[in-house]
């Protein structure tokens, strides 16, 4: 099997795998991030307005300071019955769990990362008559993104 394809299949659920010439770049989906957060600010708050405004106050914390943003803010909270603890116990887990992907500054993916994949390499790859075998369209598929993420000259001076 493929490298690159034994790898996309080892990641979690909400993972997004950036391939830089034989390097990886890993960061969290920003919607599973936020499903955990929001299980968690259910537990403390239900589902009123003060839910909503914790919320809005977390996904900005989470995109602007990633992970010590994120635990800054749960260890702030105070005065939490057992069930409010162990929400924001599992909260803080599953964010260190995802620590490195989560680093201050690093983009997080999300449903637009996916959807330009699909457009740009599926344009190329669907096109009427076209047959593809694996490791060829695997080869395309990696033309294609070198292409479109403006690195087509710095590849190009590497391999030739």
């Amino acid at each position: 099997m493929n490298r690159s394809l034994s790898l996309l299949t080892k990641l979690p659920a909400g993972s997004l795998v950036f391939f830089v010439f034989g390097r990886t770049k890993e960061c969290l989906d920003i919607y599973h991030a936020l499903e955990h957060v929001a299980a968690c600010g259910k537990v403390l708050y239900g589902s009123g307005q003060t839910f909503t405004e914790w919320l809005d106050r977390m996904r900005l914390v989470l995109l602007s300071e990633g992970f010590a943003g994120m635990e800054r803010e749960l260890l702030a909270l105070k005065d939490l019955d057992a069930d409010a603890q162990k929400a924001v116990l599992s909260l803080r887990e599953y964010l260190k769990k995802h620590k490195e992907r989560l680093a201050a500054g690093r983009s997080i993916g999300s449903g637009l990362i996916e959807g330009a994949c699909k457009n740009l390499v599926g344009k190329r790859m669907k096109q009427t008559g076209a047959c593809w075998r694996l490791p060829r369209a695997n080869r395309m598929a990696t033309l294609c993104a070198v292409l479109y993420s403006e690195q087509w000259k710095y590849c190009w001076k590497k391999y030739n």
